[in-house]
């Protein structure tokens, strides 16, 4: 192989190329006699053979679905793996075909998320010998995000929310679901406040500013019960339904599961 060129290639100028400024090549090191042992190599020190159901979002008899620790840049970044220790050279039929029909699916459950355009997969084998594939969400309307470089905008870009992430995993899980397997993330909590915990809230900030505390002379609509709400109108529950909703399943009506 000939030496680095000193001319830096045309992608430096593609739109899609996070940095700008003086470049310059690295030197190309001379190739080496043997390759370096990927991890896991063997099945007994794969992480990805070690790592219990757990740690991925969803799991099924031979496919197993995993996410990143925490969140990244991206809508989404998921990683699809057999739970068999075999690289992508090593698939018996069976798990080729359906790594075929998983990869849709997945791709599908992906970008059927709010502020999804496009999903890339990518498979990079260097790093594990497990076989493992990448798919990461290209948000919309980002189109300096298109390419090659989107894996490196993931980690240059700010993350995202958390509950927004969470969000998405839980709702990738349940759509992988409906096929079958089991959904392993779930949505994340939603912190309720009462009326009156909002108020005080309000006073002990209006008191810490020196300012006069406010008085709300309207008599709150709902209070807390832990994680819940209970209405305090004229309604009250007929065997735990409100009135208003056992009207609308009456019996004999088809109710919407």
């Amino acid at each position: 192989m000939s030496d680095t060129p000193r001319k830096l290639p045309d992608f430096v100028n593609w739109p899609s190329f996070p940095f700008t400024g003086e470049l310059r090549l690295k030197p190309l090191t001379p190739p080496e006699e043997t390759e370096p042992p990927r991890q896991g190599e063997s099945e007994g020190s794969c992480h990805a053979c070690a790592a219990p159901d757990e740690a991925f979002i969803w799991v099924s008899e031979r496919w197993r679905v995993r996410a990143m620790e925490r969140p990244t840049g991206l809508p989404m970044v998921l990683i699809l793996e057999p739970r068999s220790h075999l690289d992508l050279g090593d698939l018996p039929n069976l798990l080729a075909a359906e790594l075929g029909v998983m990869t849709v699916r997945l791709e599908r459950a992906i970008r059927s998320l709010d502020g999804v355009a496009r999903v890339h997969v990518n498979r990079w084998g260097d790093g594990s010998a497990h076989l493992h594939l990448w798919f990461l969400a290209r948000p919309y309307g980002y189109t300096q995000l298109r390419g090659s470089f989107l894996s490196l905008w993931d980690d240059i870009l700010p993350p995202i929310a958390e509950s927004r992430w969470r969000e998405n995993l839980a709702m990738v899980a349940a759509w992988l679901a409906e096929f079958g397997g089991r959904p392993l993330a779930e949505p994340p909590r939603i912190d309720w406040q009462a009326p009156n915990t909002i108020a005080a809230s309000r006073a002990a900030e209006a008191a810490r500013n020196g300012q006069p505390v406010p008085v709300d002379e309207d008599e709150p609509a709902v209070r807390a019960v832990g994680t819940a709400t209970v209405p305090r109108t004229e309604e009250r529950p007929v065997d735990g339904v409100l009135p208003s909703v056992a009207e609308q399943e009456r019996p004999g009506d088809e109710a919407t599961p």
